[in-house]
């Protein structure tokens, strides 16, 4: 087993755009395998896009009220059900954005839980222990639902489907005693456990899965341990309570380290994912998230998150969820099959030897030049189809290209930076060198670490060169662009903003007001690649003040702007914001490159509300800039290559407007800003309503013109009603 790729889905704080201060309540499976949707303990629930790591969807109810069970899908209506309140329910679909317009029903009795199942109606499951499914519910409301339980409460709770049939376990407690409660549906029988005591310990967490009629209960407790409990479905005594007896799974300590767990998982039928404190003699503990190997006892990788978490985990299709700090993490996970010799390290099968599954960020130097090593051995093994020679050559040459790339990684320590840049360049030249993208995805953290230890040291050269040739994500290098900000290395900001596709916003929104803030004369001294502005940008234009006279869209907004009603008296000095560019062409570049990077609304949002007033009107005033360009031209597009879309520009307009739309009114400056593009934007409005108008005659020239062939040369007189 092994840990792969980590990256953030989203951000929990309240500048995080989701409203998660509060904490998350719960996450649970979208409506198909790459979305999840993710409950806050508040107001909200939002449908995230897991590759995409972007969301789809946020539905919030009214101040005031608060989201009491996790929103779940309904994957035969392909809707969305919470419950808010306890007893309110609500049902919507992907289309609907108010939800006080959605379907409502108040309940008699108070929800503990939605169900959803891949192929069958959602189970509701009411805090007293009652069971109906959705459509039973819907029926009647206000049916009553009968209270089995008033005096414990519910601790945990897990849905399945046997064949055709839906079953529901829960647990409760009660002064200290555990039960647990199987509801079958087709017989409508409950039948009530209750669960073996261990002396000063309690369950934590519960999992279960179901398999051949036997539901295997695995619970987590104080002691560190995990028990197993089977109970099989087929019951035939009459006794009212049985006691559920447990065998100890696995023992959470290795090498006299004591693992705390808090929440755990199941992968498969031999390893479990434990989140928790691990703890050793003398030493604080730290939070990790571990893989065990139940069949053989052993610790298979750790991940150490030293941000802290909530406890909670989740897992869905090979991933984990977890909050770390202020975010929620995914990682990918791997899981080979079980022997004794993957269970000790030893496994020497080609796939499970895969590079790309190393976990880079634990790995010692030293464990990294071995790693090297043995995914090269493995590589050259792998080609059954060699000759003996070229076999024996090419083996011969394992041990140097291996040292090589082992042994630039601890070169990266203390060599200078023309030194690691020129290894750099001959490892990564090398075309038989497999998995190269593996390589890189070592090199670049520890090229980063070094940077931030180090000041004089940064390969600013190798690092544009690399992001340029090859196909990296900001997920792989999280800590490079905040390196190149500390450093105002503006080129490769504009890069990374170019080629990365999952920047988050908080970046984007770093990098932008980095760029609004430097100054013209700074940036002419920078290294800025021109090619989004050279074409449309006249830069002795801009400096000699000189005006262009030609309109090509069929109209002038100066012929429109005495009828505007509001009239400001300094609006001299801003007339020429459409012809002149207000800033330089090194920063409009840049600005070029945020405009091309992708964002959420609901997560970036937040973030320009920061942006200084100044900052906010010099940007609106280059977005007027760009709006006025391309509106200028037939085809509503900028010349060069990365120049930005119409709709780029629009967007990014309205966005800044939303954040800082009543800043902007008071502010003198800005005033005459927002009536000259006001102005602009209704004579554009006028322009294209006198075009709609002509719509109906233009078509039937056009039909005219198709049904008569007319000679070479010829005068037609059309009239137009």
């Amino acid at each position: 087993a092994a840990l792969c790729e980590a990256f953030t889905l989203c951000g929990l704080g309240p500048s995080g755009g989701v409203g998660l201060g509060a904490g998350v309540l719960a996450l649970e499976p979208g409506p198909d395998a790459d979305h999840v949707l993710l409950t806050d303990r508040g107001r909200t629930a939002t449908l995230f896009k897991v590759s995409d790591q972007k969301p789809l969807g946020c539905w919030s109810v009214k101040h005031g009220q608060m989201i009491t069970c996790p929103v779940v899908c309904n994957f035969e209506t392909h809707e969305y059900v919470a419950v808010h309140d306890d007893k309110v329910l609500r049902i919507w679909k992907d289309e609907d954005v108010n939800l006080d317009k959605v379907f409502k029903a108040t309940l008699s009795a108070e929800v503990y839980r939605i169900h959803s199942l891949p192929h069958g109606e959602p189970l509701v499951l009411f805090k007293g222990g009652g069971v109906r499914t959705l459509d039973v519910l819907l029926e009647a409301p206000q049916q009553e639902i009968e209270n089995f339980i008033s005096d414990e409460v519910i601790k945990w709770s897990e849905a399945f489907l046997e064949g055709q049939e839906p079953i529901l376990i829960f647990a409760t407690e009660k002064d200290g005693d555990y039960f647990i409660y199987i509801q079958k549906f087709k017989l409508n029988i409950l039948h009530k456990y209750k669960l073996e005591q261990e002396e000063s310990s309690n369950p934590l967490s519960f999992t279960a899965y179901i398999k051949n009629q036997i539901i295997t209960l695995l619970c987590l407790y104080s002691n560190d341990s995990i028990y197993k409990v089977l109970i099989p479905l087929q019951q035939h005594s009459e006794e009212e309570e049985q006691i559920l007896s447990k065998s100890l799974l696995l023992k959470l300590s290795v090498s006299g380290s004591v693992l705390k767990g808090t929440s755990f998982a199941v992968l498969d039928k031999d390893h479990v994912a434990v989140l928790g404190s691990l703890t050793a003699c003398g030493e604080e503990s730290k939070e990790c998230l571990t893989i065990w190997n139940t069949k053989f006892q052993t610790l298979q990788t750790s991940k150490e998150l030293p941000l802290g978490t909530s406890g909670q985990l989740w897992c869905y299709g090979e991933k984990f969820f977890f909050t770390h700090g202020k975010v929620l993490t995914v990682i990918i996970y791997k899981c080979e099959t079980s022997s004794l010799a993957a269970a000790v390290g030893k496994l020497k099968d080609s796939q499970t030897s895969d590079v790309s599954f190393l976990n880079w960020n634990t790995l010692s130097d030293e464990e990294l030049v071995v790693s090297l090593q043995s995914q090269q051995s493995v590589t050259l093994k792998s080609e059954s189809k060699m000759t003996l020679r070229s076999r024996r050559s090419s083996v011969a040459k394992v041990p140097t290209d291996a040292l090589t790339a082992g042994q630039l990684l601890l070169d990266i320590k203390d060599s200078s930076s023309a030194a690691v840049e020129e290894k750099l360049k001959q490892l990564l030249s090398k075309a038989q060198m497999p998995d190269v993208q593996a390589t890189i995805g070592c090199v670049i953290p520890a090229l980063i670490n070094r940077c931030k230890t180090d000041p004089s040291f940064y390969p600013q050269n190798f690092l544009v060169q690399l992001i340029q040739k090859q196909e990296l994500s900001y997920s792989l290098c999280p800590d490079l662009m905040a390196v190149a900000l500390e450093k105002k290395d503006m080129h490769l900001l504009q890069i990374c903003l170019q080629r990365f596709p999952d920047i988050p916003e908080e970046m984007t929104y770093a990098c932008l007001k980095l760029f609004l803030s430097i100054s013209d004369d700074y940036l002419e001294r920078t290294d800025v690649n021109l090619d989004s502005v050279i074409s449309y940008i006249d830069i002795e234009s801009n400096n000699k003040g000189v005006k262009n006279e030609m309109v090509e869209n069929g109209f002038n907004t100066e012929l429109e702007e005495d009828s505007c009603d509001t009239i400001f008296t300094k609006e001299t000095p801003l007339k020429n914001d459409g012809e002149f560019c207000p800033v330089g062409p090194q920063k409009a570049a840049l600005l070029n490159a945020v405009l091309h990077s992708a964002y959420s609304e609901t997560f970036l949002l937040p973030h320009l509300k920061d942006l200084p007033a100044q900052q906010a009107v010099l940007f609106l005033r280059y977005l007027r800039y760009l709006y006025v360009k391309s509106s200028e031209k037939i085809n509503t597009s900028l010349p060069g290559a990365l120049s930005p879309t119409i709709n780029q520009i629009m967007d990014w307009m309205c966005l800044l407007l939303d954040a800082h739309f009543t800043v902007m009114v008071m502010l003198p400056e800005a005033k005459g800003l927002l009536s000259s593009l006001h102005k602009f934007v209704r004579a554009q409005v006028r322009f294209y309503s006198e075009l709609n108008k002509i719509e109906g005659s233009l078509q039937e020239l056009q039909r005219l013109k198709c049904q008569k062939e007319t000679q070479a040369y010829s005068i037609e007189v059309l009239e137009l009603i």
